[in-house]
């Protein structure tokens, strides 16, 4: 029986001593050992499949943690941490208290940064390679870029900073034609002409290699002519996007040859100039269902080893994107100024039906949060269309200016679908959406709703158009009730009172009315009645309700799935004080300010403090309702 090599490696180092044959069974142990963890963790599945040979060639050439793989995104570095001595801890990817799904620097020194959004990797390799030379240090900075990556304006950005003498700076472009969602625009087209004109590579080794010949002076012109190439380059190359930036272009190399891999990458460790390789992966590589559907199994559920499918679902519910989606597409198909934009989230928020039939009317712009929030302000100018903005709430904080400048000072009713808006659970600190409400309060004239069910959340997307005014629709990633009651129209900051009672008073935001609803319980069940309050419209507030309530409740809770300190429960108590409710006792339950890491729903929810029980127990000690029912005991 043949002996397994992945689990002696615990180093780099180890990667070192084995032969390219080795390699080769390497990365098939590699490759089934996600399949094997993720079939029951779920994860980045498709992504990983296809970067295992070039995470194995990385560490062959180069001297990790000291040379700095700085990667994009980093969803896809699973080998790089089984690589790195952490293989014996991967069968807790994504779990609680287990591995992060992303680099995480407190994870390993081979980790350089905390990396969940595209676009990143060029800026942080830059300052990194800047830091390296005012320090006279000597390791190579390699940034492991996607090709979704340049359709990030901030990436461009950095690639018009990249310097021509920049040494030991090797960009490697993981070409595998998809992020998310297939790519869209320009940059993905040119990509594609070097793909189809393999002329630009050819005429560049051709020249280096006739010039190299030129007695006494080869070596030096071939070394530092290759200003010279660009331009011949120029006369045949449809597409020679990265010579504009001075940094010079290697490829394509196959991706899953070992290899071409490290023979390319010991060949350019010594130049001196930045140089990009581009590398073709194959999606899913070793695995024929992720090949197949690279968009399904980009964020992969768990599913049969054996099939590779995807195991049943244990909820029969619907969740609120698949809600938003299917309901958004009944609106478009009744209106025809209604139009959808989202920045390469078409898949995850449930877009992909209105797309294929309104392809004009729901429009993905790639990876461009900023972009997608002006392009948005710029379709509804004259208010003749109805748009509507769809995107992530972590996504969503990349887009703030253009959100406060092009949006919300314009006075634009453009209408923002939040998704994701809570914890994110498994995929952890990056991406937790529980900052929005913040930002979005700071905003001048923004509406800012949150759904309790799936029902509410179809009457705030057919009334919002109403309210003449930019507006916010939050709702988590989780299965909710749908109803099939007659939608009716809200009115604009109208709460809901969902019980009455007459000790305390409990708001309750979202589906966090549920949890409410359950300490409601409790307390009735220990002989305290509570009011529930659902305010639907965290701005404007219903005041008036408030008010109302105020006068026969003094004693208040708030929860949320948010950051406390900048949610639901601050703008209640700024309403409180400003109002000169100084008299009433109020407990605000959310989200601590505290980096949340990954975990299931229901484990993050337990360790906050935020499951009824935690509430229930907190509440009758803080309030010192333990101690008035003992008195009447």
């Amino acid at each position: 029986m043949t002996k397994k090599i992945l689990p002696l490696i615990q180093s780099p180092q180890d990667v070192k001593l084995l032969s390219n044959g080795d390699l080769v069974l390497l990365a098939q142990e590699v490759r089934q050992r996600i399949i094997e963890i993720l079939s029951i963790n779920g994860g980045h599945l498709a992504s990983n499949l296809g970067s295992v040979e070039l995470t194995i060639a990385l560490h062959k050439v180069f001297e990790s943690p000291e040379d700095k793989f700085i990667w994009d995104v980093s969803h896809q570095t699973y080998a790089h941490k089984m690589l790195t001595g952490r293989n014996h801890l991967f069968h807790g990817i994504r779990k609680y208290q287990g591995l992060c799904g992303f680099s995480h620097p407190k994870e390993s020194p081979h980790d350089h940064f905390f990396a969940g959004h595209a676009g990143t990797a060029l800026s942080l390799a830059l300052g990194v390679a800047k830091n390296r030379d005012l320090t006279k240090r000597q390791e190579h900075v390699i940034p492991i870029i996607g090709d979704a990556t340049l359709t990030c304006g901030m990436s461009l950005e950095a690639l018009n900073n990249v310097p021509r003498d920049l040494k030991r700076f090797i960009v490697i472009l993981n070409d595998n034609a998809m992020s998310i969602s297939k790519n869209v625009g320009a940059i993905t087209r040119i990509l594609s002409r070097m793909l189809s004109n393999p002329t630009t590579y050819k005429i560049q080794h051709e020249l280096d290699t006739i010039v190299s010949k030129i007695p006494s002076y080869g070596a030096m012109l071939a070394k530092h002519g290759h200003k010279i190439t660009e331009s011949l380059k120029n006369l045949v190359s449809p597409a020679v996007f990265f010579e504009q930036y001075g940094i010079s272009y290697i490829g394509p190399v196959d991706g899953h040859d070992i290899r071409k891999l490290i023979d390319t990458f010991d060949a350019l460790k010594d130049s001196d100039w930045p140089v990009i390789v581009h590398v073709l992966t194959n999606k899913g590589q070793g695995m024929e269902e992720a090949i197949k559907n690279p968009v399904s199994y980009h964020g992969a559920k768990p599913f049969d080893i054996g099939t590779g499918k995807f195991l049943p679902v244990q909820s029969t519910k619907p969740t609120f994107p698949k809600i938003f989606g299917a309901h958004l597409l009944k609106m478009a198909e009744k209106d025809p100024s209604l139009v959808a934009v989202t920045p390469a989230m078409s898949a995850g928020s449930m877009l992909d039906d209105f797309m294929k039939k309104f392809p004009d009317r729901c429009l993905d712009v790639g990876i461009a949060e900023a972009h997608s929030v002006t392009f948005c302000g710029g379709l509804v100018y004259g208010r003749k269309m109805k748009v509507v903005a769809s995107i992530y709430s972590t996504f969503l904080q990349r887009a703030f200016d253009n959100l406060f400048h092009d949006v919300c000072l314009q006075e634009l009713p453009v209408v923002f679908a939040i998704d994701r808006a809570g914890l994110a659970g498994p995929d952890g600190s990056t991406h937790n959406g529980i900052y929005d409400i913040s930002f979005l309060n700071a905003m001048p004239n923004m509406i800012i709703s949150q759904p309790r069910n799936g029902h509410v959340l179809k009457e705030l997307l057919e009334s919002s158009f109403s309210w003449g005014r930019p507006a916010a629709i939050r709702y988590p990633n989780m299965a909710t009730e749908e109803g099939d009651a007659a939608i009716q129209p809200r009115k604009l900051g109208r709460g809901e009172v969902l019980c009455e009672g007459e000790d305390i008073l409990i708001i309750g935001l979202g589906h966090m009315v549920y949890t409410a609803m359950q300490v409601k319980d409790k307390l009735k069940a220990a002989g305290i009645n509570a009011t529930v309050l659902d305010p639907i419209f965290v701005k404007p507030l219903d005041s008036d309700l408030l008010c109302q309530l105020l006068l026969t409740h003094r004693r208040i809770i708030t929860i949320e799935e948010h950051s406390v300190v900048s949610g639901l429960g601050s703008i209640i108590n700024n309403f409180l004080m400003t109002q000169g409710y100084t008299n009433v006792q109020v407990l605000n339950f959310g989200v601590p300010e505290a980096f949340i890491e990954q975990g299931s729903h229901a484990e993050l929810m337990n360790e906050l403090g935020l499951t009824p029980d935690k509430i229930y127990q907190k509440v009758t000690a803080q309030f010192r309702i333990r101690d008035q029912l003992a008195l009447h005991a």
